[in-house]
């Protein structure tokens, strides 16, 4: 039974990330679904701005979801450090998430981590895309102020 590791942001929870998720339990099967939540501090550095939720509000929203078996916050210096403790058997990648799976499959082979890679597949991401669902809102909160 595999252990299947998911990561992300998960800042405006939506059908996408609900789409993730379930490709995730699919592939466990009656494995674990295993998901990390980015820091706020890591969102800030990678993506140039602060997520709308913070870090313990995103953190809920995915425990309380019957696709993931656990949701832990990810380490403000070096998540490789947490995926080896964890030592997942498949590491699922959103369709559009950073790095490349040649990228990774050569982080984990230098640190002896052992996890197939497998990209998901994408949900209607010209509607359910995190950073346009984030420009509506933003643009939102600015017209009414």
């Amino acid at each position: 039974m595999p252990n299947v590791l998911v990561f992300g942001t998960f800042d405006i929870f939506h059908l996408g990330h609900v789409h993730y998720l379930k490709q995730a339990r699919e592939i466990a099967k009656k494995g674990k679904v295993i998901a990390i939540v980015a820091r706020d501090k890591n969102v800030q550095k990678f993506k140039g701005k602060k997520p709308l939720h913070n870090e313990n509000e995103r953190l809920e929203i995915i425990n309380q979801l019957k696709l993931v078996d656990n949701a832990i916050l990810g380490r403000e210096d070096n998540i490789f450090s947490l995926v080896k403790e964890i030592n997942p058997n498949i590491i699922l990648l959103g369709y559009d998430q950073k790095p490349s799976e040649e990228e990774l499959a050569k982080k984990l082979a230098e640190l002896k981590i052992e996890a197939k890679i497998v990209r998901a597949k994408a949900y209607k991401p010209h509607k359910s895309k995190s950073s346009k669902i984030h420009k509506k809102i933003r643009a939102a909160i600015l017209i009414e102020h």
